[in-house]
Protein backbone atom coordinates (compact mmCIF):
# COMPACT_ATOMS: atom_id res chain seq x y z
CA UNK A 1 0.00 0.00 0.00
CA UNK A 2 2.98 1.99 -0.01
CA UNK A 3 1.80 3.35 -3.53
CA UNK A 4 -1.54 4.14 -2.73
CA UNK A 5 -2.49 7.70 -4.68
CA UNK A 6 -4.55 9.69 -2.55
CA UNK A 7 -6.08 12.55 -4.45
CA UNK A 8 -5.79 15.97 -3.02
CA UNK A 9 -2.68 15.32 -0.79
CA UNK A 10 0.21 16.59 -2.90
CA UNK A 11 2.53 18.95 -1.68
CA UNK A 12 1.07 18.06 1.91
CA UNK A 13 3.90 17.45 4.57
CA UNK A 14 3.00 14.29 6.51
CA UNK A 15 2.96 17.26 9.27
CA UNK A 16 0.43 19.20 7.38
CA UNK A 17 -1.67 16.58 6.75
CA UNK A 18 -2.26 15.46 9.87
CA UNK A 19 -2.86 18.97 11.12
CA UNK A 20 -5.59 19.80 8.13
CA UNK A 21 -7.23 16.19 9.35
CA UNK A 22 -7.08 17.81 13.40
CA UNK A 23 -8.86 20.77 12.01
CA UNK A 24 -11.90 18.37 10.35
CA UNK A 25 -10.57 17.06 7.39
CA UNK A 26 -10.82 13.34 6.26
CA UNK A 27 -10.50 10.95 3.74
CA UNK A 28 -12.78 9.65 1.49
CA UNK A 29 -14.22 7.56 -1.83
CA UNK A 30 -17.37 7.66 -3.73
CA UNK A 31 -18.99 5.19 -5.98
CA UNK A 32 -20.01 4.61 -8.98
CA UNK A 33 -22.47 2.15 -11.54
CA UNK A 34 -22.39 1.29 -14.30
CA UNK A 35 -25.04 -1.21 -16.08
CA UNK A 36 -24.93 -2.98 -19.35
CA UNK A 37 -28.67 -4.70 -19.74
CA UNK A 38 -27.74 -7.75 -18.28
CA UNK A 39 -25.06 -7.18 -15.68
CA UNK A 40 -24.42 -4.05 -13.27
CA UNK A 41 -20.88 -2.91 -11.55
CA UNK A 42 -20.77 -0.86 -8.75
CA UNK A 43 -16.97 0.53 -7.99
CA UNK A 44 -15.59 2.73 -5.25
CA UNK A 45 -13.65 6.13 -6.88
CA UNK A 46 -10.16 6.27 -6.00
CA UNK A 47 -9.29 7.88 -2.18
CA UNK A 48 -9.53 11.60 -1.36
CA UNK A 49 -8.29 13.64 0.74
CA UNK A 50 -10.89 16.60 1.77
CA UNK A 51 -9.65 19.92 3.48
CA UNK A 52 -11.43 21.00 6.35
CA UNK A 53 -14.46 22.96 4.52
CA UNK A 54 -14.05 21.24 1.42
CA UNK A 55 -17.43 20.05 -0.17
CA UNK A 56 -17.84 16.37 -0.86
CA UNK A 57 -20.68 16.39 -3.08
CA UNK A 58 -18.74 18.76 -5.45
CA UNK A 59 -15.58 16.04 -5.95
CA UNK A 60 -18.06 13.24 -6.10
CA UNK A 61 -20.03 14.66 -8.83
CA UNK A 62 -18.39 13.22 -12.29
CA UNK A 63 -19.37 9.67 -10.33
CA UNK A 64 -22.79 10.78 -9.72
CA UNK A 65 -23.29 12.22 -13.04
CA UNK A 66 -22.05 8.75 -14.50
CA UNK A 67 -24.02 7.03 -12.41
CA UNK A 68 -27.06 8.90 -13.48
CA UNK A 69 -26.54 8.35 -16.87
CA UNK A 70 -25.20 4.42 -16.76
CA UNK A 71 -26.17 3.17 -13.84
CA UNK A 72 -30.08 2.31 -14.18
CA UNK A 73 -30.40 0.30 -17.14
CA UNK A 74 -29.39 -3.50 -15.83
CA UNK A 75 -32.06 -5.41 -14.27
CA UNK A 76 -32.10 -6.32 -11.31
CA UNK A 77 -28.91 -4.59 -9.90
CA UNK A 78 -29.24 -0.99 -11.92
CA UNK A 79 -32.21 -0.03 -10.11
CA UNK A 80 -30.34 -1.27 -6.86
CA UNK A 81 -27.32 -0.26 -6.73
CA UNK A 82 -27.86 3.20 -9.01
CA UNK A 83 -29.54 4.71 -5.77
CA UNK A 84 -26.96 3.33 -3.32
CA UNK A 85 -24.59 4.66 -5.14
CA UNK A 86 -26.02 8.61 -5.28
CA UNK A 87 -26.91 8.49 -1.51
CA UNK A 88 -22.99 8.17 -1.47
CA UNK A 89 -21.84 10.51 -3.29
CA UNK A 90 -24.74 13.44 -2.36
CA UNK A 91 -23.63 12.85 1.52
CA UNK A 92 -20.32 13.73 0.42
CA UNK A 93 -18.96 10.37 0.23
CA UNK A 94 -17.96 7.18 2.42
CA UNK A 95 -15.53 8.61 5.17
CA UNK A 96 -12.43 6.20 5.62
CA UNK A 97 -10.16 8.48 7.20
CA UNK A 98 -9.57 6.21 10.33
CA UNK A 99 -8.30 3.02 7.55
CA UNK A 100 -6.10 5.43 5.53
CA UNK A 101 -4.75 7.18 8.60
CA UNK A 102 -3.82 3.57 9.76
CA UNK A 103 -2.49 2.51 6.77
CA UNK A 104 -0.50 5.89 5.70
CA UNK A 105 1.19 5.80 9.43
CA UNK A 106 2.16 2.12 8.68
CA UNK A 107 3.85 3.23 5.45
CA UNK A 108 5.74 5.94 7.01
CA UNK A 109 9.12 5.52 7.35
Amino acid sequence: MADMRIHGLDGLSPDERDRRLAADGRFVFFEYCISFIVGTIRRPSPVYFLRPGEVGVLRGLPYTLLSLVLGWWGVPWGLIYTPLTLLTNLTGGRDVTTEVRTLLRATQP
